[in-house]
């Protein structure tokens, strides 16, 4: 039978100390509040110099970053998963707005606890705050969200800040208005174009880079 969520988080930097414990509680929160069914996490804390060659071999950017999420796997749950029993017989959730609601999701996060100290001032929080938003970013990555365009930034930046807040956090932005203003801009485009049909935003396959842009 499948665990409900396998988290398995290691430290291999001295740049800050995380809590792991607080650190699993708040992406199995994050993977309830996705209505996940089950999954298998993998999660790096690492430093700067770590999360820079991760990122130069394996999607070309040379310089270091926040985080960076591989999927392993993405699927709709079956009976053949034999999930715990509050989650059994829960296969269909087409319906939800949620990406991976009733799905079995698994990957690899790796973060940089470096990144979170030098950023964390900017978000008006901790360190291990920053640190808990690169996971949730990450993990939403892993659950089919991307931010390559302002559209799926914006949503998935809904998504944040309503995680975050259930762990009694507030989500900051410093392109917030950037992107609200070019939300704006595109929809009255839109609506001036076209004004009695909307085309829907184009799906996209999850990327796996971090937040930053």
């Amino acid at each position: 039978m499948l665990m409900k969520y396998e988290i398995d988080i290691s430290n291999s930097q001295s740049v800050l100390s995380p809590d792991l414990q607080k650190l699993t509680r708040a992406l199995e929160s994050a993977l309830g509040m996705e209505h996940v069914a089950a999954a298998v996490l993998s999660v790096s804390i690492v430093d700067n110099a770590a999360i820079h060659q991760l990122n130069r071999d394996h999607l070309q950017h040379d310089y270091p970053t926040d985080v960076i999420s591989f999927a392993l796997e993405r699927r709709p749950s079956d009976p053949d998963d034999e999930l715990p029993d509050d989650e059994a017989g829960r296969t269909d959730d087409s319906d939800s707005p949620l990406r991976s609601a009733g799905f079995v999701v698994e990957g690899e996060i790796v973060a940089s606890a470096e990144m979170a100290c030098e950023m964390a001032a900017d978000g008006r929080w901790t360190p291990l705050d920053e640190l808990q938003l690169y996971l949730i970013h990450g993990m939403l990555h892993l659950c089919g969200y991307d931010d390559l365009t302002p559209e799926e930034r914006h949503l998935m930046r809904i998504r944040e800040r309503a995680i975050m807040a259930s762990l009694g956090l507030k989500a900051v932005y410093a392109d917030d208005q950037e992107i609200s203003e070019m939300l704006a801009r595109r929809t009255a485009v839109e609506q001036t174009a076209a004004p009695k049909q909307t085309a829907a935003p184009e799906k996209r396959n999850a990327p796996q880079t971090g937040r930053m842009l």
